[in-house]
């Protein structure tokens, strides 16, 4: 447990975190706000298509009043900060796929308008857009998703590249007029998994200005449903050591609250087809010390505990989000 310190360190910071996608309740709401959130790219899409998608963001609006005592929309850097000031968990509404864009472009200002800020091009697979990660074929960016990145840039959405195969994330980063993200990933030099990011693949988004956020999802990490908080810090440190620790952030990927049924959605070719891996018997553990949103303090205090600056950790912890997304944003 973190000492009085700690706490007030972590208490008094911008935390942001760069990808959630549990299942929303006022108890995940609750631990998230418990643990000190200033913010978090909260999914809203990933196969759904617009009906679904426009479904899924009418329920964000309910719960968003619902839970207005501690919760509210980001729609801008300002919001984060309102957050702070106002001790509420900014929920920024994002999406792990472009399908619910379908074949409309225009359909991005409407979402845009609704609050959506972040979005990744493809999820796992290929789409209208490019590659995914686990596509046997990786065809590259397509000319829609050329334009689908120039009207992102111009409306002030960000492209995240996670679950983006390789040759896509590479055409993507060199097209885009603006720094882009990997919002939730950890590095292969640490596992060798298709989700994680090469050393490679990550110095040529950093070097253009994009950010990486450093998951707390074990099976990214090297031991599994045995990793601790410590292994998370051990992902932080490489990445820092190879982009510099101005582009390095928290994107957990935390999945409070979802069953089995929902990652045999999530690893399904297009939500419905072909498994992409062996079927999982229970959701993945959180990492020991590191379990869940209400114990972000933990993280600040494992930060500490290796003799981390005050400087170093504020930016991890949200500093750093906060002016990358004002630059991508616009704000």
């Amino acid at each position: 447990m973190p000492d009085a310190t700690t706490e007030s360190l972590h208490q008094n910071s911008i935390v942001i975190d760069g990808l959630v996608i549990s299942n929303w309740s006022r108890d995940v709401f609750e631990q998230m706000h418990r643990g000190g959130l200033t913010a978090a790219n909260c999914t809203c899409s990933i196969w759904e298509g617009f009906n679904d998608t426009m479904a899924n963001i009418a329920r964000w609006k309910k719960d968003l009043a619902d839970n207005a005592d501690i919760l509210m929309q980001v729609h801008g850097a300002a919001d984060i900060r309102r957050a702070k000031e106002d001790g509420k968990v900014g929920i920024i509404l994002g999406w792990q796929n472009t399908f619910a864009i379908e074949q409309n472009l225009d359909h991005l200002r409407l979402f845009r308008d609704l609050g959506v800020r972040v979005i990744q091009l493809t999820y796992n697979t290929q789409n209208l857009v490019g590659s995914g990660c686990w596509e046997s074929r990786d065809s590259g960016l397509s000319d829609y998703g050329r334009d689908m990145i120039d009207l992102m840039n111009e409306l002030g959405v960000l492209v995240d590249l996670s679950h983006v195969g390789d040759t896509t994330s590479s055409d993507a980063i060199t097209h885009s007029k603006k720094p882009v993200a990997y919002t939730h990933c950890f590095p292969n030099a640490l596992l060798d998994h298709p989700r994680n990011k090469s050393d490679a693949m990550l110095k040529k988004l950093a070097d253009r200005g994009g950010f990486v956020g450093v998951v707390a999802y074990t099976p990214f990490m090297p031991k599994g449903d045995d990793s601790t908080v410590e292994d998370v810090l051990d992902g932080f440190e490489y990445m820092i050591d190879l982009v510099g620790e101005d582009q390095v952030g928290i994107g957990t990927d935390f999945t409070q609250g979802q069953d089995t049924a929902f990652f045999h959605y999530l690893r399904s070719d297009k939500g419905l087809g072909r498994p992409l891996s062996k079927p999982m018997a229970k959701r993945p553990d959180n990492p020991i010390g590191l379990d869940g949103p209400a114990e972000y303090p933990n993280l600040t205090a494992a930060m500490v505990a290796r003799g981390w600056s005050e400087t170093r950790i504020r930016k991890i912890l949200g500093e750093n989000w906060l002016a990358f997304l004002a630059e991508v944003w616009g704000e």
